[in-house]
Formats: structure tokens, sequence, C-alpha cells
């Protein structure tokens, strides 16, 4: 037990309160199991291994990863979780606990003085505390490539797991592996250094085609560190359609095997890299290109880099206050709530009008080990995307009445690290709308018939190759309680981009169509509507130059 040695001296409660609460924690000293744990024993992070697991949760669903390593002679195969953890939880939690007890008896006195509290324990990883190696090299971006195959059309079982209510690919689910594999590449590239690596933000993902038949084909996520700053990395990766036989255990991909017709999905991920204990920012390997394609996507990426935080401005009312033309704009919703206002401008076709706030989802969720990632202490970035996507998409279905399509993740920030133990706070919002056209997907099976019913406002028909319906953008808030002490957190922001079509799939085209509007009450609620819109059009643009897909249209998933 830890003895506190205090002067015979009334002492406040601040005071009181920190000794009870160290006489607390230090009581689990006394647990012999604790007392034989070695912080020390533990497997080699960099060590691969190659045991296959299988699991009946989709948030564990086994895939197959590999990666290009060009100290070898042939492609290592990884099986398993590509989380790859190196200890049990159990294993950790020992370890950690120790820790926090050698960190109490050398705070003591800080903590006692109220400088420091009993909970502020700064320990983030277990497996990655040593970091080998400062050295920066240099490397190319083959060399950080990585792959995982997704057998859907080979393996019915495995399909199972990635397959959504709709009989359609359950995109939460690719989320989670695409965070996987990104980090995977991102430490293939810092190699063989080992960082703390973290996931950054997300900056963009999107669908380039739909893809309505996945158990008419097999799936491949690829993908390599595209640029690098100091310590920091963009890594893109593409899901690609393959129609031949593929297995997870000897099928090997190479960059030349990803046919960008066959890409239906782009994903961007910045990380960056932390030293285990000073917690600065550290050094990582430079990459150089060696083809065109190599050096233009280098280019582009270090241009939207440099431009993240100009845009972020733009975008931010916090920098920006409405325009004249924003100002007109709320006001002609602010005449929306009104009442009887839209019964006496009702328009066809079919507006459906509901407020911002009736669109709040919710949802709570604990924090288990389950979920951890590599550091073993700390929540896996994919899983976070996976729920905040899951929440989003039941908040635009809601909304929408009707089975929605993903089209796009615009922006993502992962502003804190979410702790095991702690209580995560999800909040969905539709903040904008807008009626839009999405392309048909003839190759789906989709018909090409034109529909009766031009957008709302417009004065012309559809053409054959394009789907009206509303674009629906929804933000999730995430906050996490650290249970301890109480304290909550923001943790981040994620804003989904999903489409509604007007008309149910295989109605007829005399079927009444139907559009969605939110409508903002408050200030508050106008300034999120805003700044929605103001990503919208940043998303629009980056449509149409980077992915030459016409103004006005979407491509959904």
């Amino acid at each position: 037990m830890l003895r506190l040695l205090s002067r015979r001296r009334p002492q406040s409660a601040a005071a009181v309160t920190a000794q009870r609460t160290l006489r607390m924690l230090s009581s689990d000293a006394k647990d012999p199991i604790l007392s034989k744990s070695d912080p020390t024993a533990q497997p080699n992070p960099s060590t691969t291994t190659t045991t296959t697991t299988t699991s009946s949760t989709s948030s564990s669903t086994s895939t197959s990863c590999s990666t290009h390593d060009p100290t070898l002679h042939e492609t290592t195969q990884f099986y398993g979780s590509p989380l790859k953890r190196t200890t049990t939880w159990l294993q950790a939690f020992r370890a950690r606990e120790q820790k926090h007890q050698e960190w109490l008896e050398k705070n003591k006195d800080d903590i006692l003085a109220g400088r420091l509290h009993p909970h502020q324990f700064p320990l983030e990883s277990y497996s990655y505390q040593h970091v080998v190696t400062e050295k920066v090299t240099k490397k190319s971006p083959k060399d950080s490539f990585s792959y995982t195959i997704l057998p859907f059309k080979s393996d019915e079982w495995f399909l199972d797991g990635y397959i959504n209510a709709f009989g359609r690919l359950r995109i939460g689910q690719l989320f989670q592996d695409l965070d996987s594999l990104a980090g995977i590449i991102a430490y293939r590239h810092c190699s063989p250094a080992l960082p703390v690596i973290v996931t950054a933000s997300v900056d963009r993902v999107f669908m380039k085609k739909r893809l309505d038949k996945i158990a008419d084909y097999n799936v491949s996520l690829s993908g390599n560190v595209t640029w690098t700053g100091r310590s920091s990395m963009e890594i893109t990766i593409k899901a690609c359609t393959h129609t031949d036989p593929m297995n997870r255990d000897t099928t090997v991909l190479t960059p030349d095997d990803v046919n960008e017709s066959d890409v239906f999905l782009t994903a961007n991920f910045t990380f960056v890299a932390r030293h285990p204990t000073t917690k600065r920012s550290f050094p990582i390997n430079h990459v150089v290109p060696e083809t065109p394609d190599e050096l233009r996507e280098f280019v582009r990426a270090e241009k939207y880099n440099t431009a993240k935080k100009e845009a972020a401005q733009k975008t931010s009312l916090n920098h920006r206050p409405p325009s004249g033309e924003e100002s007109r704009l709320i006001h002609s919703k602010w005449l929306t709530t009104l009442p009887g206002y839209i019964e006496s401008h009702k328009t066809s076709p079919q507006i459906l009008s509901t407020t911002m706030a009736k669109t709040r989802t919710h949802s709570t969720t604990m924090m288990q080990p389950q979920y951890r990632n590599r550091h073993s202490y700390m929540i896996f970035g994919g899983y976070l995307l996976r729920e905040t996507f899951e929440l989003a998409y039941s908040c635009s279905a809601a909304f929408a009445h009707a089975s929605p399509r993903f089209v796009s993740l615009d922006e993502t920030t992962f502003r804190n690290p979410v702790p095991v133990g702690s209580v995560l706070y999800l909040t969905a919002t539709v903040v904008y709308t807008e009626f839009i056209n999405r392309k048909q997907n003839p190759e789906a099976g989709e018909p090409s018939a034109p529909t009766s019913a031009p957008l709302p406002n417009s004065g012309s028909e559809f053409a054959k190759t394009a789907v009206p319906g509303t674009l629906i953008q929804v933000r999730v808030d995430s906050l996490v309680r650290d249970i301890n002490h109480g304290t909550t957190t923001n943790t981040g922001s994620f804003v989904f981009s999903f489409f509604a079509a007007a008309q149910a799939p295989g109605a007829p085209v005399e079927a009444p169509a139907k559009y969605y509007t939110i409508v903002p009450e408050t200030y508050a609620e106008m300034m999120e509507y805003l700044e929605g819109r103001r990503l919208a059009i940043e998303t629009a643009n980056f449509n149409t130059y980077v992915r030459m897909i016409p103004s006005g249209e979407v491509v959904s998933e």
C-alpha cells in the first residue's frame, strides 16, 4: 500500500479527495497477479504471423492482407485481422496497472498539491514504446503497397459478413477494412522505425461507380503512401472489382492488377506519427515517386494538403460570415417555418419538409477492448468510422423513408483519441439537402427510361442517363466521456452524403416523385445548414475537376 505523508495541518477538500483516490487506486498493488506481470515480456510488434482466425461478428470479419516488402524476394502474406494486434487485452491491462502504480508513486507530491489528477496517466500505447530507430530514409510508393482480398464471389459465407439488409454492400464494414489497411500501409512505410501512428483524418471517400450485384464480384482493397510531410503521410486506397476467382490464401496482387476501369471506390487517409515517449511529431521516411502516375499523385496530394487549411477557413463560418446570397437563402428558409407557408406553396413534384431538430439521432456505446487498436489502449479508428456511418445511414433512411445510397464521406477529423473503457456519444443530424441527379448504371441492369418529373424549380426533363432525387448530407458529432472523472471531450465530426431517388426503384414512370428538404429553425441550425452547403459546393467542385463528373450529378453505391 502506498502511504501518503502529510503535515498536521488542515487540508483542503481537493487534497483529501486526492488522498482518497490515491489509496483506492493503489490498493490494487496487493493483487498477486499484477505483481507477477512483466510489461516488457511482449511479442515483437514487427513480427508477422500466419495463423488464420475466424469470427461470427461482422466487426472482426477475417480478411487476408498482403504487403510488398522490398527487402523480401516474395510477397509476404498476412492472415487474420488487418489490425495485427501483438498482445491480449489482459496482458496490456496488467502492464498498464503496474505502470500506473509506478506513476502514482513518482508523482504523489504533484497529485497532493493539485497539479496533477490521479487519472492523468499518460500511457497511450503498450505495443509501441520503443521507436527502434529515428533514421529517415527514402522509399518509393511501391515499397508500401499493400492489399487485402474480399472474395465475395468465391466465398458466399465471407460475403455474409459484408452484405446489408437490402442485399447490397455494407459500406460501414468496408470503412473498417479501409482504415485497417491504411494503418498497415503507414507502418510499412515507416519501418524499421516504430512510432505511434494514428489516423488524423479521412480526407475523402467517394464512389466512382455503383456496385449493385456484389455477389458477382470479388473485391480487392489496395493502396500505398502517395505523399509525405515531415511527420504526416497521405495514403490512397482503391476498391476494385474482379471477376476471376480469388483466394485469400493464394491470390497475389500487384499494382498492375488494379484496373482503373474496375475501381468503384477511392479513399484518402492522412496519418501522423508521434514519438511514444515525448508525444511530439516523429519524422518519417520520405516517399519518392518513380513513375509519371506516382508523381502526379504526389503533386495532387501536396497541393491538397497545402490548401487544406485554407479550404477549412473558407468553409467554416467561424472565419467567414454569411455572404449576401447566403443571407437571402437563410431568409427564404426562415419563411418556410412560418405557419401555413408550406401548405400555401405546394409544388409538383411533391416536396416533403422536415425540421432539422426532428432528424437528430443518437447512440451511446461503451468502448470495449474488442474494438481497440494495435496500441491496445485506444479505440480503432475504423470502428469509429463504421459506427458513425451506420448511424448516419439510419438517420438519412428515417429522414427519406427509404433505403438511401452512399455517395461520399466528405469530411472527417479525429480531434482526440477514444480510450478503451470510455463512453462514446454519437449524434447524427441532417444538415443539408439538395435536389440533384444521379448517374444511371446500365451495367447493373438499371433501365435507361427517362423520368416524367423534372427537379423542383427546374423547367427541363431529365436525360436518359440521370436519375432525379435528393442529396442528403448528414453530420455525425462524437463526444467521449471518461467514466472515472466525468469529463467529456470532443473527438471529432464526420460528414456523409447519401442519395434518395425521387421514385422508388422499379416504380412506373407515372408514379409520383418525392423530394426531401431540411428546414433549419434556429440561428444555430441556419449556420449548420450554410456550412453543409459550403461543404457540398466544395465536394461538387471536387467531383467536376477531379472525378470529371458533370456539375449537378453524383455517383452513389
